[in-house]
C-alpha cells in the first residue's frame, strides 16, 4: 500500500512539474538569450535616442537580458532601416523611428526600397507636436497679429522647416491655405541649424518640434504662437493650440514607433510589443517623457498604426503634389 501511495505522489509531482513547464511565461521574452539591439533612426542626443534609452532601460529589467542602443542617422532613416533589414529577422533587432519614416520620407528621398513593406509598426512609444515660433523681432504677439503682419507684407515673410517635405514644411502650406497668406518656405537639414537661424533672425518663423523649441522659448530666444497638439502642452501651458485659434486643420501629431521587419515570428512580435507597452506605461517613464516635451504613446494596435501611416502618407503626398514637390 505504501509503495502504491508513493508512486501516486511521484506521478502527481511529475504532472505538476510538466504543467509548469508547459505553461506560458508570465513575462514576454525575446526568442533567444542574445542581446537585443535597438537601432535608432536619428542622431545621438536627439529625441529618438532619449525615447530609445528609456525603452532599453525598461526592457532590460522586463526581459532580463542586455539591450544595446545604436544611433544610425542619415538618409532620412534609410540608413537605420537598411541596418534592420540586414540584421537577423528573429525579433532581437528592432527599430525606433518617427512615423515620418513611412509617412513622409518616401516623398522626400528617392529610396531603393518601399519603406511601408520593409518595416512594420509594433507599438507607439511616445508622441508630440510642433510649435510655430518666431524671432522676437517679428512684430506680432499672437497668431492673429502674425497673420495680419504676413498679409501686410506679401511675399516677404518666410518660415523654416527641419526638412523639405516633412510635416514641418507641410504645416506652413496648410496655414497659407487656411489663413489666405503666402509665407515662403526655407528648408534645412535638421532642426538645430534651422532654429539657430531663427534665433539669429535670418529666417523669422519656423514650425519646430516642441522638445527642441522648449529650451529656446523658456530662454526668451524665440516667441511661440501656437502648438499643433490637441490639448495645450504641459510644458507650454500659456501657448494656445491651433484648434483653439480656429485652425483645426493644423492639428498634427508625430509619434515615435517601435518597428521590426514584417517577417519576424508572430510570437516574438507580440512579446516585444507587450514588453514595450508595459515599459512605456510606467509612471516614471511617462514623467520623464513629459519633462522632455513628449506625451506617452497610445496603445494602438499594429493594424491601427499601419492604417494611420498609410493615411498620413496619402495626405502628405497630396499636399506636396499640389505644389509640384519633387523628391531629392
Amino acid at each position: 500500500m505504501t509503495s502504491i501511495l508513493h508512486r501516486r505522489r511521484l506521478g502527481a509531482t511529475l504532472a505538476a512539474a510538466l504543467a509548469l513547464l508547459a505553461a506560458p511565461s508570465a513575462f514576454p521574452q525575446a526568442p533567444s538569450d542574445k542581446a537585443v539591439r535597438i537601432i535608432v533612426a536619428g542622431p545621438p542626443g536627439g529625441s529618438l535616442e532619449v525615447v530609445s534609452r528609456l525603452l532599453a532601460e525598461g526592457l532590460q529589467k522586463e526581459m532580463g537580458k542586455s539591450v544595446i542602443v545604436e544611433t544610425k542617422p542619415g538618409g532620412g532613416g534609410a540608413v537605420a532601416v537598411n541596418d534592420l533589414i540586414q540584421s537577423p529577422h528573429d525579433g532581437n533587432t528592432m527599430l525606433v523611428s518617427l512615423d515620418a519614416i513611412v509617412s513622409e520620407i518616401p516623398h522626400i528621398v528617392k529610396l531603393r526600397f518601399d519603406m511601408a513593406k520593409e518595416v512594420k509598426p509594433l507599438a507607439e512609444l511616445a508622441r508630440g507636436g510642433l510649435v510655430l515660433v518666431g524671432n522676437p523681432s517679428v512684430p506680432a504677439k499672437n497668431l492673429a497679429e502674425l497673420i495680419a503682419y504676413v498679409k501686410a507684407n506679401p511675399g516677404k515673410v518666410s518660415y523654416a522647416s527641419y526638412s523639405a517635405g516633412t510635416v514641418s514644411h507641410v504645416m506652413g502650406l496648410q496655414l497659407n491655405k487656411a489663413a489666405g497668406i503666402d509665407m515662403s518656405h526655407v528648408g534645412y537639414k535638421g532642426s538645430p541649424p534651422a532654429l539657430v537661424d531663427v534665433v539669429g533672425g535670418h529666417v523669422p518663423l519656423m514650425f519646430a518640434g516642441i522638445p527642441n523649441a522648449i529650451p529656446l522659448i523658456k530662454g526668451n530666444k524665440i516667441v511661440p504662437y501656437a502648438v499643433s497638439v490637441p490639448q495645450r502642452s504641459p510644458n507650454l501651458p500659456n501657448v494656445p493650440t491651433f484648434t483653439e485659434l480656429g485652425y483645426p486643420q493644423l492639428e498634427a501629431l508625430a509619434w515615435v514607433g517601435l518597428f521590426v521587419t514584417p517577417d519576424v515570428p508572430a510570437a516574438a512580435q507580440a512579446g516585444l510589443r507587450d514588453a514595450a507597452l508595459k515599459v512605456m506605461a510606467q509612471p516614471a517613464t511617462r514623467e520623464r517623457l513629459r519633462e522632455f516635451g513628449l506625451d506617452a504613446g497610445q496603445p494602438r494596435t499594429p493594424d491601427e498604426l499601419t492604417k494611420s501611416l498609410r493615411s498620413d502618407y496619402e495626405r502628405i503626398g497630396a499636399m506636396l503634389k499640389s505644389i509640384d514637390f519633387k523628391p531629392e
